[in-house]
């Protein structure tokens, strides 16, 4: 069981989901979403999610879908657990990242040895993007060194 959304007929898992759907969609400027969420949940704009869910629950038809949901991914069943503790639920408390090791977590992931434009597990980049990505390394290291200098400024001047 999942529902299907009111306006454009995605499926999605559960109320949560519906609810999040609706309002990102609306968000990123589609008007059909945001006319919904108007007449049907005047004020979503401050709503979390728990309430937009409990208010898109009463006006959104409950649909039988074929398994379409990950369900490995916990949480995505209805339930008064708080979504913001969700996000935890797959890891072990004291397991770290599903394993044990005594090693540092900078495992080498430069990108100095992939060839150019080609950084990861989709298609090569063209030279625009590749250029784009370059730049944006660029100014996060720089932003990156200019907090490390702001930390050690702010623990001269208070300390």
């Amino acid at each position: 069981m999942g529902y299907a959304c009111p306006v454009c007929a995605d499926p999605q898992a559960d109320a949560g989901h519906l609810a999040n759907h609706l309002a990102f969609t609306a968000m990123l400027g589609d008007e059909a979403h945001e006319e919904w969420l108007e007449e049907h949940a005047p004020g979503w704009e401050s709503m979390g999610e728990s309430d937009l869910a409990e208010v898109v629950r009463e006006a959104a038809e409950e649909t039988e879908f074929p398994q379409v949901f990950e369900d490995t991914a916990g949480g995505l069943s209805e339930s008064d657990e708080d979504p913001k503790e969700r996000s935890g639920a797959l890891f072990e408390e004291d397991r770290g990242h599903g394993h044990e090791h005594d090693h540092s977590h900078e495992h080498g992931h430069g990108h100095g040895d992939a060839p150019a434009g080609h950084r990861g597990g989709g298609p090569p980049l063209d030279e625009e993007a590749e250029a784009a990505l370059q730049e944006a390394r660029e100014m996060t290291r720089r932003m990156l060194e200019g907090d490390d200098a702001d930390d050690e400024t702010d623990r001269d001047n208070n300390g």
